[in-house]
């Protein structure tokens, strides 16, 4: 078992298509059809639930996997852009959410072209401790920041550096970074959500309990 605890893996990690497939990500998506299921992250049903979305929403999902919270956007009547790096998580994606429409970007975030004030709502679920550093966290922080229109949202699930058991993704070395480095880059934002807690979990591909702890944020700009 690897047991990360406070502190012990502090900007570690490579470039991000090689922190995925170390991760064991690929090898889940190519085992099973949906490797991360179908329901939206509790995030993403949160703001669903409390605001009124539709045709007029544009909706950038950085960091998207197979797509399970572009999809909820999409059928809310969103128009939706969703980047991965993994070409077998955008095939999942379009196969599980086929109803759903996504335009989908199989491209590595760091190359993707957010734009300015482009979009109403930005999702970076998962996606910050695969890159390969702070300096990488802090400069597409700053660029997805950038990308949201005034009066936007950014939906953020991030690992932090609290404790992490990575039995389950052999590999992979996460840049964990504390829950209150995720919370200043949104000071001058409005934090409706900001929590830091426990995830328990088994992937379906590999059955192995594990969990992580997790930052999550929801933030509207100013």
């Amino acid at each position: 078992m690897s047991l990360l605890s406070k502190g012990s893996l502090q900007n570690l990690g490579y470039d991000v298509k090689q922190e995925l497939h170390g991760g064991g990500y690929d090898d889940g998506y190519m085992a099973v059809p949906c490797l991360w299921g179908t329901q939206p992250g509790s995030l993403v049903q949160e703001v669903l639930s409390t605001g009124n979305f539709g045709s007029s929403t544009k909706v950038l999902d950085l960091g998207c996997g197979e797509g399970k919270n572009s999809a909820a956007f999409a059928r809310a009547g969103c128009e939706v852009d969703a980047v991965d790096c993994s070409l077998p998580a955008i095939t999942n994606g379009r196969n599980a959410f086929a109803d759903a429409q996504i335009r989908w970007f199989n491209q590595d975030v760091l190359d993707f072209v957010c734009g300015r004030e482009r979009y109403d709502v930005v999702i970076c679920y998962g996606l910050f401790h695969c890159l390969r550093a702070a300096s990488s966290i802090e400069s597409i922080i700053a660029r997805v920041q950038d990308a949201t229109r005034k009066g936007g949202l950014n939906i953020v699930c991030a690992f932090n550096d609290r404790s992490h058991d990575l039995s389950a993704h052999p590999g992979f070395c996460p840049t964990l970074l504390p829950h209150t480095w995720y919370v200043s880059r949104y000071a001058r934002w409005s934090l409706s959500h900001a929590s830091d807690s426990d995830l328990h979990e088994a992937h379906p591909h590999n059955g192995i309990p594990h969990h992580h702890s997790l930052t999550r944020i929801i933030a509207r700009k100013p």
